[in-house]
């Protein structure tokens, strides 16, 4: 893995980014020498998407980032730029203190008030870098409001101004940025799902942290995980003898569907099918099987027993076929509650088993816990965040602090849990964690989770017998999904992109990402 992508995949807290940091000036880079380097990336950056005629707004923090902010606004100045400076702080770290010296020394003109900058056209937040975990005050809450009640563009430097790092937690007030421009690292905090109203489109500005010292500070065994474009197509398409048949690509068994949710039942079996899996078989509800052989004519639909409700009363496989028969099961999507008895049975299996949707609600109720560890073949849940809590009551509220939650319940469950989201996280019981960090709001519809579960089910089927971890087949259908998504929606609109669609997309991922060069995909900006 070269050194680019090794970057692009490491998440750290606050502390591991400032032992990082000490490690390097331990080393003996002077802190002055790296904050001209960094503020220098900063300044090109944003000159590379601004005119000269470019209003520029610097608002100063007391600490290194507001220093990177002077940097940047000496070097836009003298690089021709109107810029105009506030910093709403008396007492200034030393360094920070002589850069604001200087910059008034160049004749930068300093402004008593936060209504001084409302002519600017760009506004650069320096308040707060990496670390603050206090909830700010006045005067500083009074100018983050002011500026969000103008709407004006606005580039944070690191990290939004009033958001906690690691949690993504709101202190108080926060700046709503329509650019963040991370130092170094990805933090933590910009992947969790609430801190993504405030960082708007988040970029990595790379000052060059040696390789060393991240392994040094995170380990050989690090926790958190970016899943990127290069490490997802790196897996696609999983891999395949010159000679082979279906049956050793996978046979997967879809659980799913009733009269009620006949659609659940056929956007799975789509998203299973795009996933490339060697022999579908999906057992419905015998009156949903003429439907199915008509929407999936290359898989072998199973009519089983209905309740009287119209899901399935009992799971009845052809003849000579058992559970284990199966590479992978996948259980869920439209069975409706009533399907307790076929969630048990499948439960007993010694298959890679996914639950999704009511098979997670019959879960639920039978004590997800004390259920999945008496389990000894690898099972992945993929929940959303109402589900997620009553699957695991006692877990920490996962809107608040997605990353912990998802590793906690993987840990108590000895499961894989893909938590749904903005930023889908996904986490194995080792405690490692996978963070999807693209999406697009087109996925908040009907049958988008049915079409993962097939997909995910399908992947997780073909490698089960290809020495690939299912943590990595997890991450890489999150990363397949969430970009089919993109794609539909840059095509088709946000609102274009029903479950239906979602699934036709799916099989122009690879194609179309896939033949991209590197600097069209920098170009994409997911």
């Amino acid at each position: 893995m070269d050194r680019q992508e090794f970057i692009s995949q490491i998440i750290v807290t606050a502390v591991q980014m400032r032992d990082i940091e000490a490690r390097i000036f331990a080393a003996g880079m002077p802190v002055a020498a790296l904050m001209e380097k960094v503020a220098g990336l900063i300044s090109r950056r944003i000159a590379a998407i601004i005119d000269k005629k470019t209003r520029i707004g610097v608002l100063v923090g007391p600490g290194h980032n507001g220093g990177d902010a002077l940097v940047v606004a000496r070097e836009l100045f003298l690089h021709g730029y109107i810029v105009s400076v506030y910093c709403p702080f008396e007492k200034l770290k030393e360094l920070t203190s002589q850069h604001f010296e200087y910059v008034q020394s160049l004749g930068v003109e300093i402004c008593q008030s936060i209504d001084s900058l409302q002519n600017c056209d760009l506004l650069i937040d320096g308040l707060f870098g990496f670390g603050l975990e206090r909830n700010l005050t006045d005067p500083v809450v009074s100018a983050i409001d002011t500026i969000n009640e103008w709407s004006k563009t606005v580039i944070s430097i690191d990290i939004p101004s009033g958001l906690h790092t690691d949690t993504g937690e709101v202190l108080g007030t926060a700046i709503r940025a329509t650019t963040t421009l991370c130092l170094g690292l990805w933090k933590l905090g910009l992947l969790q799902d609430r801190a993504l109203e405030y960082t708007g489109k988040a970029e990595l500005i790379d000052f060059d942290i040696p390789r060393a010292d991240v392994e040094a500070v995170l380990g050989e065994t690090r926790q958190l995980h970016r899943i990127t474009r290069q490490t997802a197509l790196s897996r696609l398409p999983l891999p395949r003898s010159a000679v082979t048949h279906k049956y050793k690509e996978g046979h997967l068994l879809l659980i799913c569907g009733s009269r009620r949710y006949a659609g659940g039942a056929i956007l799975t079996g789509l998203g299973a099918r795009a996933s490339g899996v060697g022999m579908l078989s999906i057992a419905v509800p015998e009156y949903l099987k003429p439907l199915l052989v008509a929407q999936l004519p290359d898989a072998l639909i199973i009519g089983c027993p209905e309740t009287e409700t119209g899901g399935i009363a009992e799971l009845k496989l052809p003849k000579n076929t058992s559970l284990d028969s199966f590479s992978t099961i996948a259980i869920g999507p439209g069975i409706t509650t009533d399907a307790v008895p076929v969630v048990e049975q499948v439960l007993e299996s010694t298959d890679p088993l996914v639950i999704d949707a009511d098979g997670l609600n019959i879960l639920a109720t039978m004590g997800t816990v004390k259920t999945l560890q008496k389990r000894q073949a690898p099972t992945v849940l993929t929940p959303h965040t109402g589900e997620f809590k009553r699957l695991f009551p006692d877990v920490p509220d996962a809107q608040n602090n997605r990353v912990e939650a998802v590793q906690v319940a993987a840990k108590q469950s000895n499961a894989i849990v893909l938590l749904k989201g903005a930023r889908t996280a996904i986490a194995n019981p080792h405690g490692s964690v996978w963070i999807n960090p693209e999406s697009t709001p087109a996925l908040a519809r009907g049958g988008s989770g049915d079409v993962l579960t097939g997909l995910l089910a399908g992947l997780l089927a073909q490698a089960v017998n290809k020495s690939i971890e299912i943590e990595q087949i997890v991450a890489t259908a999150a990363w397949w999904h969430a970009q089919a998504g993109i794609l539909g929606a840059r095509e088709r609109g946000e609102l274009g992109v029903d479950a239906h669609t979602l699934t036709q997309y799916l099989h122009f991922v690879t194609n179309v990402i896939g033949k991209m060069g590197s600097s069209e995909l920098s170009g994409l900006n997911y």
